[in-house]
């Protein structure tokens, strides 16, 4: 505020001296003009006729003063005048005008008073009065949004700049105001939306956590007691306790029961530890095949070009459906991943075609096939085949296209060509 205060300061100075200035030069030159004209009426009244000085009306008529910009009336008064009423009326000039009186001397002795009525331009004055308007209402209007960005923007940041910093330490439970300004209303709102997902999310994770725990603890306590069995029984063979044939088979029997239970234990020990790592949202919504595969050739269409690996799309009915186009969209991503992590880059194919009461979408590349042990847990979580080669990856990306598929209410599945690999998408009508 203070600086604001002392910038208009500083240019109402600057614009008042420099105007100020050009003012008073004007206001000088109406006395440039008074010496001229009374240089003029000295030479006049030197050269007089027949020795007589011109009278009041002979010095007007002879003057033309329409030549001087400021001066705009000369009264006379003679130098010998004693009448009190003509000397007051003489020095009280025109109403409306600036008057200076000047003595009019020739041969050294005064013969008249001159008086000059003048207006000076005062256009200086009103410039002056309205660069400093401008110049204020700048200055308050500059005020104002300061003040108002102050408050409106400045003040909420500054509440608030410790928010970032609790939700990155995990303190989900810091309180975010809301704000009704068009500026920081949908951020705030967006923040705390966000800390409301972080919080549901944490909690989420806490109570399968726990959950995960509890199946492990009871997972565990369960395999103690086949364990147990096994070595019961492997204790009396190695002992010799079994003599029959019989006996002895039958030991071999529960050994082999109780390890199987172990081993589906075990199982249930690793599906417990990978399920849930992953949890997708599906959106309910429409979109339009067309957009869908426009979006397809504008993100990889290059790429395959650069890649010298030819896209083939066949022909389609541009048709309505419901879903979610994103998590769509995310499925031939992976897809496209795939194809050219493990395919030879020659050609990538989409073909459409119905099939009972279904849109199915195929996606075929060229290259090598997966080996028949790999296929048969292609869409399971963390599998990866032999065929990678060592190529950095995940094994999720057909896992997600897979739950994707199902909870839109649709389906993927792979078939092995002899050319390679294709995926066929399947979308409810």
């Amino acid at each position: 505020m203070l600086l604001f205060g002392v910038i208009y300061c500083l240019l109402a100075l600057l614009v008042y001296v420099f105007i100020g200035n050009n003012h008073k030069s004007a206001e000088q030159y109406y006395k440039v003009e008074i010496n001229h004209i009374m240089s003029e009426l000295s030479t006049m009244e030197e050269d007089n006729i027949g020795g007589n000085l011109y009278d009041k009306t002979d010095l007007f008529n002879n003057l033309d003063i329409s030549q001087y910009k400021n001066i705009k009336y000369i009264d006379f008064l003679d130098g010998a005048e004693t009448e009190k009423e003509k000397v007051e009326k003489f020095y009280r000039g025109i109403n409306g005008m600036n008057s200076a009186v000047r003595p009019l001397y020739v041969n050294g002795s005064l013969v008249k008073y001159v008086r000059f009525d003048y207006r000076v331009d005062f256009t200086n004055d009103f410039l002056l009065l309205g660069v400093e308007l401008v110049l204020f209402i700048m200055v308050f209007f500059s005020f104002v949004m300061m003040f108002y960005l102050k408050r409106h923007l400045v003040a909420p940041f500054h509440s608030m700049q410790d928010l970032a910093y609790d939700l990155s330490k995990g303190n989900l439970h810091t309180e975010v105001k809301a704000e009704k300004n068009q500026y920081l209303g949908k951020f705030l709102w967006g923040i705390n939306q966000l800390k409301d997902a972080l919080y549901v999310t944490r909690k989420r994770e806490l109570e399968l956590l726990k959950e995960k725990k509890l199946l492990l603890f009871s997972l565990s306590h369960d395999i103690k007691t086949p364990i147990n069995t096994i070595k019961l029984y492997s204790k009396a063979l190695q002992e010799g306790l079994y003599t029959s044939k019989e006996k002895q088979m039958q030991a071999y029997r529960q050994i082999g029961e109780k390890a199987e239970n172990i081993e589906k234990y075990v199982g249930e020990i690793v599906k417990a530890s990978g399920e849930d790592l992953i949890h997708i949202q599906v959106e309910k919504g429409e979109y339009y095949l067309g957009d869908l595969m426009r979006k397809i050739i504008s993100v990889y269409g290059e790429q395959c070009s650069r890649m010298h690996c030819e896209l083939m799309i066949g022909d389609f009915q541009d048709r309505l459906y419901q879903g979610d186009f994103n998590r769509l969209l995310e499925v031939f991503e992976n897809l496209f991943e795939n194809a050219f992590k493990y395919g030879d880059g020659r050609r990538i194919e989409i073909s459409f075609y119905e099939e009972d009461y279904c849109q199915l979408i195929r996606v075929f590349n060229t290259g090598q096939s997966v080996a028949q042990n790999d296929f048969a847990h292609l869409f399971d979580s963390f599998y990866r085949g032999e065929n990678t080669n060592g190529r950095q990856g995940s094994g999720l990306g057909l896992y997600i296209c897979r739950e994707i598929m199902h909870k839109s209410g649709g389906e993927i599945f792979a078939n092995v060509e002899e050319e390679g690999m294709a995926f066929t998408i399947v979308l409810p009508m």
